[in-house]
């Protein structure tokens, strides 16, 4: 068996914490403070819907016993309504909400890679294991450099 790579040349092998680096780095707070922003008045209209379908279910709950029937009955359909409209909101606000933080997920994920190609290629890695790994000795653990290449590099 012919191996593409002679014996006795010494590899230079690197791992990378892929959960640590997704964790620690900057961007992934700037991510969440983008999400937050973008968000945060469509949360607080859903707080307010909620607010608002809640005291009318608790008008119906107090009141239609001393009221007419066909003023119960309008009240029961608008508590439906506001309910139904309610849910469709959330679902619509976290359908969105998911699918904007699986973009900011998959574009940290490509300056991680970035970062770990750069700092690969300028420190002459043959080898740097990503995902994957099961466990990597200190030695070739170059999570940390990666980490402060991201640092350096990232602009908020």
């Amino acid at each position: 068996m012919v191996s593409s790579i002679s014996a006795s040349a010494e590899m230079k092998i690197g791992a990378v914490n892929a959960v640590k680096l997704l964790d620690e780095a900057p961007h992934k707070e700037a991510a969440l403070g983008r999400l937050k922003k973008e968000f945060e008045a469509r949360n607080r209209q859903l707080v307010a819907q909620q607010r608002e379908t809640q005291k009318l279910e608790e008008k119906y709950n107090r009141d239609a016993a001393i009221m007419s029937e066909s003023d119960r009955e309008k009240l029961k359909r608008e508590v439906m309504d506001k309910t139904r409209d309610l849910k469709r909101s959330q679902d619509t606000f976290e359908e969105d909400y998911n699918i904007r933080r699986n973009e900011e997920f998959r574009k940290l994920q490509e300056d991680i890679a970035k970062a770990v190609v750069d700092l690969a290629k300028k420190n002459k890695y043959d080898l740097v294991l990503y995902e994957g790994v099961i466990y990597t000795s200190p030695e070739v653990d170059i999570t940390e450099d990666v980490l402060k290449l991201m640092k350096a590099q990232f602009k908020k």
